[in-house]
């Protein structure tokens, strides 16, 4: 059998994106689209703040009556306006985020001033000034762009989608997922394997990981090794836009994904790429259908789904960047050189650097679970010392 050279890893990024279309978008309500991508950009409905608004405890007065002495007429408190307006020689307490005064330009700071009843003076060193007002649209105003298309929604964005006077939010529509986990060695009960089983581990990693980018997900298996189960669990899974495979993609007897698929009647797109662990990755597609099948050692389906399954479903919801970028960051330890496949090395993050792991089989759960980052080894890159700069990609980052 001759097999196909495996692709460099971004050109296979590159080809997966491209075959991407959008979903559509729908309108939800503001606390409803977290977490979601904008479908287009969102506009401010309104000035933020309204007016001129105290950005500190004190005292309020006219910009043209700055020396004092006052009299303190009033008060205006956050919610609470003072009705009226100052007069030379007038001034009220304020709060931080109370509304100004008609007529009022400075602000007193409450530690600068000496107040004996009613009367208002400065304390020395005091100065009333309008530095401590936040002035009527400084942070936004009608019209302007708050929030990019393609952008996630996430705490701070729906506050200002509030603040910018939104109910409601176009956001892009979720795919639904389908998670096939396939093997003969797969047991469904972690508490009663037999020596030649193992937990199915894989199909839980994977709906975690997809969760934040579905709108809904099938768990189907484990589906045992055989062309007869796995025609039915694609059949189960047809209503997916995305249906993710874990085990079968590579070229052993018992191998049978690909043309498990091939019944089925998709198309392979392409199938292996040059990196470790991850090289037996398929991707295919039946009508709008995309699958991905994935390897089966969990390290090598944790790290294809990082780099290919994440991307997909973040550029099917919309999002801006849907392939993740590494920062550069000092190893702490040692790397030996690199052969001719781009390496993906489980690490820690070690103060201001990463500390590769020693545990770097391509089964060794319990390694994934202490990492945080993966640093990311070009083809052919000589032997890295401590203190090198290496490409690091953050696992828990969004």
């Amino acid at each position: 059998m001759s097999l196909p050279a495996p692709l460099p890893l971004e050109d296979a990024q590159r080809r997966l994106l491209d075959l991407v279309t959008a979903l559509g978008s729908e309108n939800l309500p503001v606390a409803d689209a977290l977490g979601r991508c904008l479908a287009q950009p969102v506009l401010a409905q309104r000035r933020q703040p309204a007016a001129d608004l105290s950005a500190m405890d004190g005292y309020a007065m006219r910009i043209d009556d700055l020396a004092g002495p006052w009299q303190v007429i009033g008060e205006s408190a956050a919610g609470h306006p003072f009705p009226g307006g100052l007069q030379r020689g007038e001034a009220i307490r304020i709060s931080t985020g109370a509304l100004m005064p008609t007529d009022g330009g400075a602000v007193l700071l409450q530690e600068e001033a000496l107040r004996d009843g009613d009367h208002l003076a400065l304390a020395a060193g005091g100065e009333a000034t309008a530095r401590h007002i936040r002035h009527a649209g400084f942070d936004f105003q009608p019209g302007m762009e708050l929030l990019r298309a393609g952008q996630r929604i996430g705490p701070a964005q729906l506050a200002l989608a509030l603040s910018g006077g939104h109910v409601h939010l176009p956001v892009a529509r979720l795919p639904r997922i389908a998670v096939i986990d396939s093997g003969d060695e797969l047991s469904t009960n972690p508490t009663d394997c037999a020596t030649h089983q193992i937990p199915a581990s894989n199909g839980a990693m994977l709906a975690a990981m997809v969760a934040p980018y579905s709108s809904s997900i099938d768990r189907i298996g484990p589906v045992a090794d055989d062309m007869a189960a796995l025609a039915q669990a694609l059949k189960q899974a047809e209503a997916a836009n995305v249906i993710v495979t874990s085990g079968g993609a590579s070229v052993g007897d018992h191998d049978l994904i690909r043309p498990a698929l091939a019944a089925w009647g998709a198309e392979i797109d392409f199938w292996r790429v040059a990196m470790k662990p991850g090289k037996p990755l398929l991707v295919a597609r039946r009508g709008h259908q995309f699958i991905l099948g994935l390897p089966g050692n969990p390290i090598s389906s944790y790290v294809t789904a990082f780099l290919f399954l994440l991307p997909l479903l973040r550029a099917m919801g919309g999002a801006e960047r849907a392939v993740p970028r590494p920062l550069t960051l000092p190893l702490r330890g040692t790397l030996p050189a690199v052969g001719n496949r781009l390496e993906f090395v489980r690490a820690r993050m070690d103060g201001d650097g990463v500390a590769p792991l020693t545990e770097q089989d391509s089964s060794a759960l319990a390694a994934l679970a202490r990492a945080d980052v993966l640093i990311r080894r070009e083809i052919g890159a000589v032997a890295a010392t401590d203190g090198h700069l290496v490409a690091a990609y953050l696992l828990n980052a969004a």
